[in-house]
């Protein structure tokens, strides 16, 4: 009896297969620069080389940095290497590569693996945003609520960034072309007032996700932590344990300048994840690794593009693969 497979359980598999192929596939295209950057370098100095010497050590050292991975990360990194090369347990340049690869796989996975997840998910889930102006934060909100709205997720945006009417008008946009509600008052509004009214209308709504932009520009940091320590206050009066989530969005283009801006948003509230943009614009990658090893905060989602599905949560081992490929 000849018994039909053309059915959506048994497509099901293949077209997750494929899906993941070409995320990949996209994924490895974007952050192009950095593949044809510094692991570019990276394998024309191990072209031809037999053996392991310090200078090889030194040159990669040198090359990471250029990356900026950070002085601290490299280090580590050059270390661990050293050491298992002196205990005999990598014998050659391809082997140190793909020891390399791994620890850099590790620097992100020491933070991944810390996430605990207990009891059920809050509703409305709060998500606070923040970070400097021109990052790309409120197109990171909106890349964020689509996200969700794909995964079935009814999402409510707050434009509590009242210092600029510019960033109220433009996350505003961002909702009509999403179909997605958006929270505001007029420029200059009390940031947390707002918060609180967006809180209370995605309550009313029976939103699943609220997510919350603050402003980008505080003209001191005891400014900034004076204003986001209110509006954590706030949120959390009128949802329980909010924001359940505050993200910080970084560009990747300005390399070190953003771990130290990651440090000022630490000093200011409680990041619980960064969202890197813009690593399609730099050959830099390394700078990744470098935020999650010095500030000990996990990756949460990157930024590979202008499109809406650019966007995505960050795949430690995937990122990590695809930069490491070989043309």
């Amino acid at each position: 009896m000849f018994i039909s497979v053309n059915n959506k359980f048994s497509q099901a598999p293949f077209e997750r297969a494929r899906k993941v192929e070409r995320m990949f596939k996209r994924l490895k295209e974007r952050i192009s620069r950095s593949r044809n950057g510094f692991i570019k370098q990276l394998d024309e100095l191990f072209l031809g080389k037999k053996e392991i010497s310090p200078e090889l050590l030194e040159e990669i050292e040198e090359i990471l940095v250029m990356a900026d991975m950070g002085i601290g990360t490299v280090q580590e990194v050059i270390d661990k290497l050293q050491q298992e090369v002196d205990r005999g347990e990598i014998a050659d340049p391809e082997a140190l590569r793909n020891r390399l690869k791994e620890q850099i796989k590790a620097i992100f996975k020491q933070e991944t693996n810390k996430e605990t997840k207990q009891g059920p998910e809050p509703k409305p889930f709060v998500i606070l945003v923040v970070g400097v102006n021109g990052v790309g934060k409120t197109t990171t909100i909106a890349k964020l609520a689509h996200l969700y709205k794909q995964e079935g997720k009814d999402v409510v945006l707050v434009a509590a960034d009242t210092f600029r009417a510019a960033a109220v008008e433009q996350l505003e946009k961002w909702g009509q072309k999403l179909g997605v509600p958006v929270i505001s008052q007029r420029a200059g509004a009390d940031p947390s007032a707002v918060a609180f009214d967006g809180l209370e209308a995605a309550k009313a709504k029976g939103a699943d996700v609220a997510i919350v932009d603050t402003a980008g520009r505080l003209h001191t940091q005891v400014n900034l932590m004076k204003e986001l320590q209110k509006i954590r206050r706030v949120m959390g009066k009128k949802v329980e344990g909010a924001p359940h989530e505050t993200l910080l969005v970084l560009d990747a283009t300005t390399g070190q300048n953003a771990l130290s801006q990651a440090k000022t948003f630490c000093e200011a509230t409680d990041v619980t994840g960064i969202v890197l943009t813009k690593l399609d614009g730099t050959a830099k990658g390394g700078i990744v690794a470098s935020i999650a090893n010095e500030m000990n905060i996990p990756v949460k989602y990157i930024g590979i593009g202008e499109k809406m599905d650019d966007l995505r949560p960050f795949d430690p081992d995937q990122f990590v693969d695809a930069l490491f490929e070989r043309h």
